[in-house]
């Protein structure tokens, strides 16, 4: 048996999930090819969705802030027609109703879905009640009392409509079910529906297009994978940008608090010195605290503070 090396890698790279493999398994096969000692993802897909999956190396772990509020856009088909214990083509179909919906109708249904909107959670999902996960109280036949969510839907349209089958793209806020929109459409029809695919399409500004498979990164050597990872700083591009001169970095380093009147909203900075991204700062006000930086600057600070205790300053 041929034991992995693993290498310490740093950046992140955008991976097409196939069918039927969870987004752990998926992670795991991308970390052996590209043999990284720490790996991660943002953005859970089920393994009946497919598509966008970003994978994060080593210290893009840290910054993977940047996509946890961020919109997502989804490509998904609604079999009308038929609900099921799910939502999805994984339960069993519990109603069926004959399907008459027309296009215009399908239009005028999916503009009440736009904008801000409440969703109820659905039992089978890994929302967690009590510190145990929804989809473990349905498996147990038990149903908890769930509060409604406040989602935003930036974008939703028809794509196609053909006798029983809905494609519809939408572009939404964190948090938001899919499935549960599926459902809620497919009531609004008059008929009832569910999920019978999903494909992520886009998370922020990173796109589905850019993406790599599983067979496309099996068949690159070493060298081209590694010149498919994006740099650390790529999941942060919605925050504002601050170049720190060595003085400034080395205080942040050692967590003190800088003075700045950058004229911002509060909220996360992109930190750079020489060039060089270093981290992610805090803005409150006017001051600027250490959020979370590189290992190598937090080295830096402390190797440069343990020389000034032994020179006995």
């Amino acid at each position: 048996m041929v034991r992995t090396t693993w290498r310490p890698l740093d950046g992140v790279v955008l991976f097409d999930k196939p069918l039927e493999l969870s987004s752990n398994n998926a992670l795991q096969k991308v970390r052996r090819l590209f043999q990284a000692e720490k790996a991660g993802h943002t953005g859970t897909l089920d393994p009946l969705a497919s598509g966008l999956l970003p994978v994060c190396f080593g210290e893009a772990t840290k910054f993977s802030m940047g996509l946890l509020e961020a919109d997502k856009t989804y490509r998904t088909t609604i079999r009308l027609g038929q609900t099921t214990t799910t939502g999805d083509a994984e339960g069993e179909v519990i109603a069926s109703r004959l399907v008459s919906v027309s296009e215009e109708q399908v239009r005028e249904v999916l503009q009440r879905f736009c904008g801000a909107i409440q969703q109820l959670p659905p039992m089978h999902s890994a929302l967690k009640h009590q510190g145990k996960p929804l989809y473990e109280y349905i498996r147990n036949g038990e149903t908890v009392e769930r509060a409604l969510r406040d989602v935003f839907i930036h974008d939703l349209r028809m794509e196609r409509l053909e006798e029983n089958e809905l494609d519809i793209v939408v572009r939404c806020s964190k948090g938001t079910y899919v499935r549960t929109l599926g459902e809620d459409i497919g009531l609004a029809l008059g008929c009832g529906g569910h999920l019978i695919a999903l494909r992520r399409t886009a998370i922020a500004h990173f796109n589905l297009e850019d993406a790599y498979s599983l067979p496309q990164l099996a068949a690159m050597d070493e060298q081209q994978r590694d010149a498919v990872m994006l740099p650390l700083d790529c999941m942060l591009q919605d925050f504002p940008a601050l170049e720190l001169d060595a003085t400034e970095l080395q205080r942040m380093a050692q967590g003190q608090r800088l003075g700045k009147n950058l004229g911002l909203p509060d909220g996360k900075i992109r930190l750079y010195s020489s060039g060089k991204f270093v981290g992610v700062g805090e803005l409150l006000g006017t001051r600027l605290a250490p959020s979370r930086l590189l290992a190598s600057v937090a080295r830096s600070a402390a190797a440069l503070k343990s020389e000034v205790i032994d020179l006995g300053y």
